[in-house]
């Protein structure tokens, strides 16, 4: 008599809850997004093994310049609101904007979506917002990895990793080298929370009892919810400052990520300088104001963990000082002259905030 295994059951990679189709179908959804993002460098994209990309010959000394990044906690956010396009952008703007802070221009720029069980619609989405990112720096959307593993993730939920390439000519790497005291530090509107601090956000959320989708307290963005302020992407400084590069010298550029301005700065600010920020020299604005009152945050830890309104930081000579400020101010963006780099005095930070 035969007797029936229920283990020879036939199994499928479906059945254990990997869906080859869905991730065929996300390909053939994200190829058009790529598409929009295609540099002349790029020799292949999206769909073999691995994307090529030349460096073009304009480059004497060229030097690959790499950065790589994800999107923190806001992707918590993210989940509980359904919106999932803003963190692609911040996928994106966390990478290129270290880079081209190295003096480089971004070529091209991979991701890493991981997730439970594939949602095509929902991975479609951060992908178009990805490419949206890429759009916006210029750079090429060239490939990615989609993983599928049943078990790892909450349903509903992934994670995002980004990776971005950029070059730049040897001899105009952007280091800090040539900074001195007298130099002027510029620091150039964040777009708001940008993709940091928001484990702390969250809390400050859930204490204060604020409604996500209620319009922002005190209405001071006019109809746009606290959801809406808060997912508002990463500013994308690429292209302002590359145009800006070939103007002036930039001594040196700070992203200004974790960490806040006083831990972002020193880190192109050689030994025996510092820099020294006057708070009063630009504003704090609203959704900054209402974390600090909200949380009850000290001062000294909104500037180590919050941008505080300054996405981006440059350091010029002094007599560059008003060029970059018009620069930007021409495209709109608000920029201003927020301190100035000294001899930096025995046991003093290499920045501090006065």
């Amino acid at each position: 008599m035969t007797v029936s295994n229920p283990f020879n059951a036939g199994l499928s990679y479906r059945s254990a809850g990997v869906d080859i189709d869905a991730g065929d179908a996300l390909v053939e959804r994200i190829k058009p997004f790529a598409r929009r993002t295609l540099r002349p460098e790029v020799v292949s994209g999206i769909g073999g093994f691995a994307a090529l990309v030349e460096i073009g010959q304009r480059y004497k000394e060229p030097v690959l310049v790499s950065g790589t990044d994800g999107v923190g906690t806001k992707l918590r956010l993210a989940f509980e609101l359904n919106r999932h396009e803003e963190v692609g952008v911040d996928l994106v703007a966390m990478s290129v904007n270290d880079i081209l802070v190295q003096g480089a221009e971004p070529l091209f720029f991979l991701d890493y979506f991981a997730c439970g069980r594939l949602d095509v619609e929902q991975a479609a989405t951060v992908i178009e917002g990805i490419a949206r990112g890429c759009e916006e720096a210029g750079c090429a959307l060239i490939g990615g990895e989609t993983a599928e593993m049943p078990d790892s993730y909450p349903a509903g939920e992934y994670d995002l990793a980004g990776f971005a390439v950029g070059v730049a000519e040897k001899s105009a790497l952007i280091d800090g080298s040539t900074l001195q005291a007298g130099d002027c530090v510029i620091g150039v509107a964040s777009s708001g929370a940008h993709s940091n601090g928001f484990s702390l956000i969250r809390k400050i959320v859930s204490r204060s009892g604020a409604d996500l989708k209620a319009p922002f307290p005190g209405g001071t963005y006019g109809a746009a919810t606290l959801a809406d302020v808060l997912m508002t992407p990463t500013r994308l400084y690429v292209k302002p400052v590359l145009a800006l590069m070939k103007q002036v010298t930039l001594k040196g550029m700070a992203h200004i990520t974790g960490g806040g301005l006083v831990d972002n700065l020193p880190r192109v600010i050689p030994a025996g300088l510092a820099a020294r920020l006057e708070r009063a020299r630009w504003p704090r604005t609203p959704l900054f104001e209402w974390l600090q009152r909200s949380g009850d945050v000290t001062e000294e830890e909104m500037l180590r963990v919050f941008n505080c309104g300054v996405g981006l930081a440059l350091v010029v000579a002094s007599q560059d000082e008003k060029t970059v400020l018009e620069h930007f101010q021409a495209r709109g963006w608000e920029a201003w002259s927020i301190g100035e780099i000294v001899p930096r005095p025995e046991a003093a930070p290499a920045t501090w905030v006065e």
